[in-house]
């Protein structure tokens, strides 16, 4: 039989372990959130330059012509959110399109594809 001594050595070290686990967990949700051009550009995630061209982007390598040119989106879709659906999913203005139906197929989370959105339509 253990002693309370032992015991409570035993509760205090669980006790310290939760402790460490609790914060390595916060440091995880700490993460910082990506914006919408790092999502867009991010080959796992949007990688909207695989198929698309941003002229105004000096930093957008690897520019694909697959898909039109993001470029002037605010006046080639004056409703942002029908560019929105565009993003989420293309097949239901183009059954044709290869675009991949970015949210019907949960590649971006609604909150990611808010800020691709965002940030293609101030190109």
């Amino acid at each position: 039989m253990r002693s309370h001594a032992t015991l409570s050595k035993l509760v205090v070290g669980l006790i310290g372990a939760l402790g460490i686990v609790s914060i390595a967990a916060a440091a995880d949700d700490a993460k910082p959130e990506m914006t919408g051009k790092q999502i867009a550009y991010d080959r796992s995630l949007g990688n909207c330059l695989a198929c698309h061209a941003m002229p105004t982007q000096t930093d957008a390598i690897s520019a694909g012509t697959i898909g039109p040119p993001l470029i002037a989106m605010a006046a080639r879709y004056p409703d942002k959110a029908k560019l929105r659906a565009q993003i989420w999913n293309a097949m239901d203005a183009n059954p044709q399109t290869v675009m991949p139906s970015i949210g019907k197929n949960k590649i971006l989370t609604e909150d990611e594809i808010n800020k691709v959105t965002d940030f293609i339509y101030g190109l």
